[in-house]
């Protein structure tokens, strides 16, 4: 094993892992910091740099015409910003009281020791697998990174059927139910929960469940798959669930993500409930001057509830990218926390949600008013009207706005920024009935459906 050090006086930041959070601080790092200052590794053990994981389902589904689109800035672009960047090179070990990481080279498997000065985790999130036989055979995947992907869309090159199965029904599950949906195939999503989206109450998810019935997607709720079969091929032929088998020539995982937090757990750094590291306002890792972590690895202050949360969305990882970049180039910033916006889409069904759910809010102890209206995106006489529904939570007495859930078509998904920044704001409801928001009948009617809702809202909480 060889040892390398900063060389010539230099401080060395070193990096693990080259996706959003990771090369986002590189980036920013280098523009506070000249190279004869500060040298800079990135260690990341993948094929890919700065790429879009959000993108990887409009990629599959063909809305994304190849995969060099989602990639931000390539290897090549980073090394040429005098950033050392190591692709397929996997840190082994953090060893916190010797300021150094372990690598290993993924083809040779050489390995070798890194000194650092100052150190970011940027190790991100994994699909989660579910603990059964046949998760690893052919043809079952997750989509996490451009790698799994492409081995994705390999696979589907080598399939003759064309049944897909879904596992989950969270943002990837039902993306990459319309990709399949996309591509030719019939789709069946096998959800643990009681309706699709659990990160909108039940009478929300319902909307969405009518919704993708109404594409052609087959919706197993309550069902819990317990084992994947495969054929003589040894390729996924089927998914069993405890109470029917679902014939499937290729099987999306779309469980959700966890923290890969491993290498950070081993080396004794702090993590919180849901398995993230936790640090500070300027992204510290909590008890360590001169090590950072951002992105999907990390717990983030929800500002509604107060508490920390789990939040993996490429939006944080850049903005943790930037406060870590600035923080460890020798400037000062700091993140301040997340209010839980959120959107997503089925073929043309939008869905989008901020702040709490109800269960979220009976979790925190926040006692609360609930509405639900139904609107138009646009003026009710206007071509293309949609209709659309909102879902508003004030808590009680104070009429503090808490959460904001929409389900609708056109021009729905985006109107939930208006409830994020009420949210961020602190505003009640009654303060939200009179905001100045745009308004014409292409764009929507004379009062916004936000808008309706909280003058909703607000008479309940008078009434309360």
């Amino acid at each position: 094993m060889s040892m390398s050090g900063g060389q010539g006086g230099r401080e060395r930041l070193v990096v693990i892992g080259g996706d959003a959070a990771g090369m986002s601080a590189a980036s920013q790092a280098r523009r506070l910091r000249g190279p004869g200052e500060l040298e800079i590794v990135a260690f990341e053990r993948g094929h890919f740099s700065s790429f879009s994981a959000c993108g990887i389902p409009y990629w599959v589904g063909g809305e994304v015409p190849e995969r060099d689109r989602l990639i931000a800035r390539t290897p090549g672009e980073h090394r040429a910003r005098d950033i050392d960047l190591r692709m397929c090179t996997e840190v082994m070990e953090i060893d916190v009281a010797g300021g150094r990481v372990r690598v290993r080279d993924v083809d040779s498997g050489d390995e070798s020791w890194t000194s650092y000065d100052k150190l970011v985790i940027a190790t991100g999130a994994r699909p989660i697998r579910p603990d059964m036989p046949g998760t690893d055979a052919p043809g079952v995947h997750g989509v996490q990174t451009l790698d799994d992907g492409q081995a994705l869309l390999d696979s589907l090159a080598r399939t003759r059927g064309r049944r897909a199965v879904v596992v989950g029904a969270g943002y990837i599950g039902v993306e990459m139910a319309e990709a399949m949906i996309n591509r030719g195939y019939e789709v069946t999503v096998v959800n643990r929960g009681s309706e699709p989206m659990s990160t909108l109450d039940p009478d929300m998810g319902r909307l969405v469940h009518r919704a993708m019935e109404g594409l052609g997607i087959t919706m197993v709720d309550d069902a819990e798959v317990t084992k994947v079969l495969t054929g003589e091929d040894g390729r996924v032929r089927a998914v069993v669930t405890e109470d029917a088998e679902y014939p499937a020539d290729v099987v999306v995982l779309g469980i959700g993500v966890r923290p890969q937090t491993e290498l950070a757990e081993a080396a004794g750094l702090p993590l919180g409930t849901h398995g993230g590291l936790l640090t500070d306002r300027a992204m510290r890792v909590r008890g360590h001057e001169n090590i950072w972590a951002g992105g999907d690895c990390v717990e983030v202050l929800n500002l509604v509830s107060g508490q920390e949360q789990y939040v993996p969305l490429g939006t944080h990882a850049n903005k943790h990218g930037q406060v870590i970049g600035t923080n460890a180039g020798g400037g000062y910033a700091t993140f301040p926390g997340v209010v839980g916006t959120a959107v997503s889409k089925v073929c043309d069904l939008e869905i989008a949600r901020t702040g709490l759910r109800e269960k979220d809010a009976r979790r925190v102890g926040l006692q609360y008013e609930s509405v639900t209206i139904e609107s138009t995106s646009r003026a009710g006489y206007y071509p293309g009207a949609a209709p659309m529904t909102v879902k508003m939570l004030a808590e009680r007495r104070t009429g503090r706005l808490l959460g904001v859930q929409i389900v609708g078509r056109e021009g729905a998904a985006k109107r939930v920024d208006i409830a994020a920044v009420a949210l961020t704001a602190q505003m009640t409801v009654e303060q939200m009935t009179a905001l100045d928001l745009g308004y014409a009948p292409p764009f929507s009617p004379v009062w916004d459906p936000v808008l309706v809702a909280a003058r909703k809202a607000a008479s309940k909480v008078r009434a309360g």
